[in-house]
């Protein structure tokens, strides 16, 4: 059980890294907006063990959130948005789960329950993730045709960076 705790206290600190110090400098936009912002931190939600409760899901999010927005000297949009991410999770999961079911003693990753499975998986809470970000950034849908942009072209970049991860590191708990 420790070595569980363990690896989510790394893969949390790798993340927030990862995140604040090279890919937040990493946006691209045109003409003064922009349209990409590389989102990988969602990644610790969703390698979060199967029979983690979901009031710990949501603490964790929260921290993970508001350490990201402390950084960003955002108001509460990352927070909001991984809080968002990590209520839907559930329901993702049970959309998602295999005819055999889980076995909650695993994390829901790339080696344990294949590639296709995962980045189902991955795919859906991202571009929830990324739309709420967005919408919420906005706060208008007004300006529906930029969320949708600035969703999409985050989602291609930031599952790309995702995969990528999952590739090199394969993580299994």
């Amino acid at each position: 059980m420790s070595n569980i705790v363990f690896v989510n206290i790394l893969r949390f600190l790798a993340l927030y890294f990862l995140q604040v110090l090279i890919l937040r400098p990493a946006s691209i936009g045109w003409e003064g907006f922009f349209y990409v912002n590389v989102h990988i931190y969602p990644l610790f939600i969703l390698l979060l063990p199967l029979r983690m409760s979901k009031p710990a899901i949501l603490l964790l999010a929260f921290v993970m959130g508001l350490l990201i927005d402390m950084f960003y000297d955002s108001p509460g949009i990352h927070t909001s948005a991984l809080l968002f991410m990590a209520y839907a999770r559930s329901y993702v999961l049970s959309y998602v789960e295999p005819r055999e079911g889980y076995n909650v003693n695993y994390s829901p990753t790339k080696k344990r329950f294949g590639l296709n499975w995962f980045f189902q998986y991955a795919s859906i809470l991202i571009a929830l993730q990324l739309f709420f970000y967005h919408s919420v950034e906005e706060f208008t849908f007004v300006y529906i045709i930029d969320i949708l942009l600035k969703t999409f072209y985050s989602y291609l970049l930031s599952i790309i960076f995702i995969m990528m991860v999952m590739f090199l590191f394969n993580p299994t708990d």
